[in-house]
């Protein structure tokens, strides 16, 4: 008698975008206008300078969007507010109170009015419009609740439903993850959200615990191997649920202080993509379209050897492009396969006895 021994094929490695799409909501309670508004103004270059290399190497990419730039207008944005917000205990972190200050529409207030961006991202195949919370809201900071939580996600999910988008995924501002509201999540139709790197200096915090000798070790570890290669496996991502793809590296900014450095940084990333390629695992990117709101030609020729370092892996071992939306889409549909499988073998026994 001959046992046929099924061999499984190898799982490919993936390659994973997200990008935190924010304009001045991300950082208006870190840096003034008159500081970083040349790089917020800069996107409106950025997004589809990146879109065309997107669709020239079949890039999947989510667009991690804040709330309220689904609004086109000021009336718009303030008829979505939710009502239950967060009471921050420093007041500077909340964008409501910076909304009387705001233009009208984004023709004359492009610093926080993007919908024609938005509309670009949306119209190019591949990429994949998730949330950045409604309001970019911190999860970890004090005075912010469960509750104000729930309302804020659910004011994001409604405004995009109201332009016919579902949105599935989910990057918490500031990468403040915190794990009791992950059920709220799963609630609102989230199954998948962008955690952090697995090394100490990479740990959860709000604004107050941002120590400076963990902003020193993020830094070196941008050159120089601090924390390892942060890829993960599907089988470990696919234990819980909503699925957490973590962040692997954040994509640094071309800078022209650090330019000598420029091919350390290089290589920690393109050593990353080929670990995850060669071992079927995830490797996970990211940054800020106003990362390359300033020196976007530097900025662009840095993503173009990025996409060309993708292609060449594409070729070699099949790696594969995919949006957070779509590696959780795989682990629901092979999990589903799972329990048909499962369910298939008990029916024939069954049926043997």
């Amino acid at each position: 008698m001959t046992t046929t021994i099924e061999v499984m094929p190898r799982e490919s490695g993936k390659f994973v975008i997200s990008l935190d799409f924010e304009l001045n909501w991300g950082v208006r309670d870190q840096q003034t206008l008159e500081q970083y508004g040349t790089n917020i103004l800069g996107v409106r270059q950025a997004i589809p300078a990146m879109l065309d290399v997107f669709t020239e190497y079949g890039l999947r990419v989510t667009w991690a969007t804040v709330g309220f730039l689904f609004c086109k207008t000021k009336p718009d944005l303030l008829a979505h507010l939710p009502v239950v917000r967060p009471n921050y205990i420093d007041p500077n972190l909340s964008p409501y109170l910076a909304l009387d200050s705001i233009g009208d529409d984004e023709a004359t207030d492009p610093y926080h009015f993007g919908y024609s961006l938005l509309e670009q991202v949306r119209h190019t195949p591949g990429q994949e419009l998730a949330t950045h919370t409604f309001c970019h809201y911190y999860c970890l900071e004090q005075g912010q609740t469960s509750e104000s939580f729930r309302h804020d996600l659910q004011a994001a999910i409604d405004v995009a439903q109201e332009h016919d988008l579902e949105l599935r995924s989910l990057v918490f501002p500031r990468n403040q993850y915190n794990p009791a509201y992950m059920g709220i999540c799963e609630e609102v139709g989230i199954t998948s959200y962008r955690g952090n790197e697995s090394s100490w200096i990479y740990k959860e915090r709000n604004e107050k615990q941002q120590a400076l000798y963990k902003r020193g070790a993020r830094l070196i570890d941008a050159y120089l191997n601090m924390s390892g290669v942060n890829c993960y496996s599907l089988d470990e991502i696919a234990k819980s649920f909503p699925y957490n793809i973590p962040a692997s590296r954040f994509l640094r900014p071309w800078s022209r202080r650090f330019r000598l450095l420029e091919g350390l940084r290089m290589q920690r990333i393109l050593r990353g993509m080929e670990y995850a390629a060669q071992h079927g695992q995830v490797f996970h990117l990211w940054w800020h379209p106003h990362n390359f709101g300033v020196n976007l030609i530097e900025n662009i020729a840095v993503l173009r050897q990025i996409a060309e370092h993708f292609r060449w892996l594409q070729t070699r071992y099949g790696m594969e492009s995919l949006s957070m939306g779509n590696i959780a889409e795989y682990l629901q549909k092979r999990q589903q396969k799972s329990k048909d499988s499962v369910g298939s073998l008990q029916n024939d026994q069954e049926q043997q006895a």
